[in-house]
């Protein structure tokens, strides 16, 4: 490498550190599961932080909060609420995107799910929209046995889920957060382009349920059911009738063995590899996620 090859480098990397420490990023769903993660993972990464929930004034269903929640952002994450696949999402999405742009925030970050078909419609709309777009496609979060609605039954001693015997490669929210922040802030790198993201590491469910049991110092037994089975534990659990049907529509698509291959993206775009299951279980366990 030359003098000035070393000195061209230097400065593109200042001039990126200074756009980076200037940029203000909005963070949608900031208080939930990935959301949250992304608004540290950005901070740390020297963005400014616009957190998007409704606690904030923005609402997905309420048109009329998005200019001022917009305006003067560089950037944003958006996540959808219940689920990218709902009918109503490539429509919002769109809506969003559009008026982003607008808005002059061009760059933009959709987390999808890998290998979701009633996703596409979503990314479509975002692609369609003339934004800079990254598509994040993730694997199954990690996180969904320690926070949200299996969390429930996990500690009351069983999980049941309509997995069958299915492998999954599942993903600590935390990569997905550096994955997005990454996307974010490396100029053009990742725009236009579509991640699909894995942990490092196939597990069935039964073989995630038994490495939080070890984790946890307590047995926890998996209970595979169908999905008309698993429609009433979620009615059960207070989830409208409506939304549960989705969810067992989303299931059947996802957990037919679509997804039960590892992908190199994390260390790509990291430069290191995916956190492991049981490195997410040990923490999850030490901090009482799963305590009766």
């Amino acid at each position: 490498m030359t003098e000035n090859t070393k000195n061209t480098q230097n400065t593109q990397n200042t001039q990126n550190a200074k756009s980076t420490q200037d940029m203000t990023v909005l963070v949608t769903g900031a208080s939930g599961r990935t959301g949250s993660r992304v608004a540290q993972a950005a901070r740390a990464a020297g963005l400014t932080v616009r957190a998007g929930s409704r606690a904030t004034g923005f609402d997905w269903a309420d048109r009329s909060t998005w200019a001022r929640t917009l305006d003067g952002a560089d950037a944003a994450y958006l996540m959808y609420p219940s689920d990218i696949g709902h009918p109503d999402a490539a429509e919002s999405i769109g809506a969003l995107a559009r008026e982003a742009v607008a808005h002059g925030v061009r760059r933009l970050v959709l987390l999808s799910g890998r290998g979701e078909e009633l996703a596409l419609p979503a990314e479509e709309a975002l692609k369609a929209s003339g934004a800079e777009w990254t598509v994040v496609r993730a694997a199954w979060f990690a996180q969904n046995f320690s926070e949200g609605p299996l969390v429930e039954g996990l500690r009351q001693g069983q999980l049941v889920f309509p997995a069958g015997e299915v492998k999954e490669p599942f993903i600590d929210v935390r990569d997905i957060a550096d994955v997005v922040v990454t996307a974010v802030a490396s100029g053009g790198l990742y725009v236009g382009r579509v991640l699909e993201i894995t942990g490092p590491r196939l597990l069935s469910w039964r073989e995630a349920v038994a490495e939080i049991s070890e984790a946890a110092g307590r047995d926890f037994a998996y209970v595979p059911v169908s999905s008309s089975e698993y429609r009433g534990v979620l009615t059960a659990f207070g989830i409208p009738a409506g939304e549960a049907e989705h969810l067992v529509d989303v299931f059947a698509g996802l957990l037919d063995g679509r997804n039960a291959h590892v992908d190199s993206t994390v260390r790509d775009v990291l430069g290191r590899d995916p956190r492991d299951f049981s490195d997410f279980a040990r923490e999850a366990a030490a901090a009482g996620s799963w305590k009766a």
